[in-house]
C-alpha cells in the first residue's frame, strides 16, 4: 500500500518523512502526481480518524492493490482539499456523520462518473439513487453493487436483522405483514468515540444499557425496506460492557407470523433449510447447525449455555442461529457479527471490492 500525500502550492512534502511544512490557511491544495502503477486503485477515506474510518484504513493499508490518498491533519476538513481528493480517487469511503456525508457526496464533480462513493452513514441507505450495500440479499443485489457508483453501507443492527429475516420473506415462509420484535446487544464501540471514552475511562458506567425507547431507532427504515416486511419491527437495542460484537435476535410465532401451507414436517427445520439454501454460496454468512445439542457439540456455546456476541470480532463474518420449540410453536432466529466488521468496516471493504471488480474477499 502506498499513501498518496496532498501538496500545497505553499508547502512541500518532506522527503523521507511523513509531515508537511506549515502552509498558510488559505493555501490552494493539489494532489501530488500519482506514484503507483496504474493497476492499483486509489481510495480516499473521508473521516479516517473516526472509529469506522480507522478500521477501514487498517483493513486497506496492508494491501498491495490499493493506494490511500491521505490528507494532512491540518486540512482534513478543508473543502478544497477534500474535493480534490474525492475527485482524484477511484473510490471514496465516507466515514462521517449523516449531514457531513451528504455534504461530502455533493463534492463530487458533476462530470465525474468514475469515482465510487461508499457511505457508511445512515444518510443514503433508503435513497433511491443509492444501492444498498448488502450483497448477500440476493444475486441481483450483488450485481447492482457491482454496477453502481453510489453504495450505502448497511447499519450494523440492520445487517443482523435483514440477514435473519429477508431470506424467510423471499422464501414465502415469513409473512410480509408479520409484526415482529427484535432485540439486540452491541459492543460499546458502536457508540463511537464518545461512548468508547465513557467505557474506557475512569468514571463509573452501566454494565448494560437498553436505549432507543422512542421506538424510532435510525436503522428502522432500512430494516423494513430490505427485509421485505411491510412494517419495521419493534426494536429493542442495548449496549454491553464489551468493546466489539453483536447479537440480533428475532422471535417468531409459527401461527401468527408464518405461512405454513407448503411446510411438511417440523417448521423449525423448514426455516433453517430456507436460510441454508439462501446463503449456501456466501463467503461471509454461515447458517450454523440447528439445535442446542449441535451447538454444544461444536463448542458454539460458552460454558455450554451462552451465545457470546464477540466471537466473530475482527472478521467480516456473520453467523445465523435458529432455535425452535415445536411444542410451543415458536422459534428465534439470531444473527451474530462484529459491529465494526460485517456491521461497518468489513462491509465497506467488501462493497469496495465488488464495485471495483476485485475478488470479494480480498483483504477480508
Amino acid at each position: 500500500m502506498l499513501a498518496l500525500p496532498l501538496l500545497s502550492l505553499q508547502s512541500a512534502w518532506i522527503p523521507g518523512g511523513s509531515a508537511f511544512r506549515d502552509a498558510a490557511p488559505h493555501a490552494r491544495w493539489r494532489l501530488a502526481p500519482r506514484a503507483s502503477p496504474s493497476s492499483m486503485f486509489t481510495v480516499f477515506i473521508d473521516g479516517e480518524a473516526g472509529t469506522t474510518g480507522l478500521q477501514v484504513r487498517g483493513r486497506l493499508e496492508q494491501r498491495d492493490d490499493v493506494e490511500l490518498i491521505t490528507l494532512p491533519e491540518a486540512v482534513r476538513k478543508d473543502a478544497s482539499a477534500r474535493t480534490e481528493a474525492i475527485n482524484r480517487a477511484d473510490a471514496v469511503i465516507l466515514c462521517l456523520p449523516d449531514a457531513a456525508a451528504v455534504e461530502a457526496a455533493a463534492l463530487v464533480a458533476p462530470d465525474n462518473t468514475r469515482t465510487v462513493l461508499i457511505d457508511a452513514s445512515t444518510a443514503h441507505r433508503c435513497h433511491p439513487d443509492w444501492v444498498y450495500g448488502f450483497p448477500e440479499l440476493s444475486a441481483a443485489q450483488r450485481a447492482k453493487i457491482a454496477g453502481s457508483r453510489r453504495i450505502a453501507n448497511p447499519g450494523c443492527y440492520a445487517t443482523g436483522f435483514i440477514a435473519a429475516t429477508a431470506p424467510l420473506v423471499s422464501a414465502g415462509l415469513l409473512r410480509p405483514s408479520a409484526a415482529l420484535v427484535a432485540s439486540a446487544v452491541s459492543g460499546y464501540s458502536g457508540g463511537g468515540k464518545p461512548l468508547i471514552g465513557v467505557y474506557e475511562g475512569h468514571e463509573p458506567h452501566e454494565p448494560w444499557g437498553a436505549y432507543a425507547f422512542s421506538l424510532d431507532h435510525k436503522h428502522l427504515p432500512e430494516m423494513r425496506q430490505f427485509s421485505g416486511l411491510e412494517e419495521p419491527p419493534i426494536f429493542l437495542p442495548a449496549v454491553g460492557s464489551f468493546a466489539q460484537g453483536m447479537l440480533v435476535s428475532v422471535p417468531i410465532h409459527y401461527d401468527r407470523d408464518l405461512l405454513l401451507d407448503g411446510v411438511d414436517g417440523e417448521v423449525g427445520a423448514a426455516l433453517h433449510a430456507a436460510l441454508v439454501k439462501h446463503y449456501e454460496t456466501s463467503t461471509f454468512v454461515e447458517v450454523m447447525p440447528m439445535g442446542d445439542a449441535a451447538w454444544k457439540e461444536k463448542g458454539l456455546l460458552e460454558r455450554g449455555a451462552f451465545l457470546r456476541p464477540d466471537s466473530l470480532n475482527d472478521t467480516n463474518r456473520l453467523e445465523i442461529f435458529v432455535y425452535c420449540n415445536e411444542e410451543k410453536r415458536t422459534c428465534v432466529v439470531a444473527a451474530r457479527l462484529d459491529n465494526l466488521g460485517k456491521g461497518a468496516s468489513g462491509a465497506a471493504v467488501q462493497n469496495l471490492n465488488i464495485a471495483l471488480g476485485i475478488p470479494e474477499d480480498t483483504g477480508l
